[in-house]
């Protein structure tokens, strides 16, 4: 089989909206050059579209006319590695997704425990930053969540109140199982965040043990996150204003 044909069926199997790049493709570094010519072809017959350098996507055509990628499939190639999730999108992207912020920002923020991903290709901007635990498709979420906790004093516009009911709320859809998870993951992260989800899970009365979140803050230390207006009322319990 050709290589281009081999890289026209693999397209074929790809669901629209989705991006790629070569080393999505069943092809070898050495093929790189003859892939691009196929490419470029392909990219001609408005089969694909080019992103950026490299990173290519299969459009997707409506009565409305052509509509663009996600951001998460745009950025997807430089969210995994082999095949394997390495990032997440987080900072301000994210938390409009989360409805924490109405801001939509011109530079993505990547975290990932394994490398720094800069990206400046095209109309696509970001720049790195350190998760706090290696990043899977299972608890990137997760780690998002707990970074919508760090960073709410400096989130964009944010609405305290609101944020506060957004948080309980996602809180209360998880499992126990998934809130002993969670507390796993923000034993890694700075001590505000640690007394911020001490704080909602005993507002939420929830059956689990969150004795590790109290035992690791120092009781004398404060955390300030201005949410006197909000209905967390359990913040005095963990030293929070």
């Amino acid at each position: 089989m050709t290589i281009a044909k081999k890289i026209a069926d693999k397209i074929a199997e790809l669901p629209k909206d989705s991006t790629f790049g070569y080393a999505d493709l069943p092809i070898r570094p050495e093929e790189y050059v003859t892939a691009a010519k196929a490419l470029e072809r392909l990219q001609k017959k408005g089969i694909i579209r080019k992103l950026s350098k490299g990173i290519f996507y299969k459009p997707n055509v409506t009565v409305f006319g052509e509509l663009k990628p996600r951001e998460e499939d745009i950025l997807r190639p430089y969210l995994y590695e082999d095949g394997k999730r390495i990032a997440y999108i987080t900072g301000t992207s994210l938390y409009n997704q989360l409805n924490l912020t109405t801001q939509i920002p011109s530079l993505y923020k990547i975290a990932s425990a394994e490398k720094r991903i800069y990206i400046n290709r095209g109309g696509i901007k970001a720049k790195p930053v350190k998760s706090y635990a290696p990043v899977t498709d299972k608890n990137y979420r997760m780690l998002g969540f707990l970074d919508a906790m760090k960073d709410l004093n400096s989130i964009p516009d944010v609405d305290k109140k609101s944020a506060i009911l957004i948080f309980l709320r996602r809180l209360g859809k998880m499992t126990s199982k998934e809130l002993d998870v969670l507390i796993k993951y923000a034993l890694l992260y700075p001590p505000r965040v640690r007394a911020l989800l001490g704080a909602l899970l005993e507002q939420l009365d929830v059956a689990i043990d969150i004795k590790e979140l109290k035992n690791s803050l120092n009781p004398l230390t404060i955390y300030r996150y201005n949410l006197r207006d909000t209905t967390l009322t359990t913040q005095p319990n963990w030293n929070i204003v």
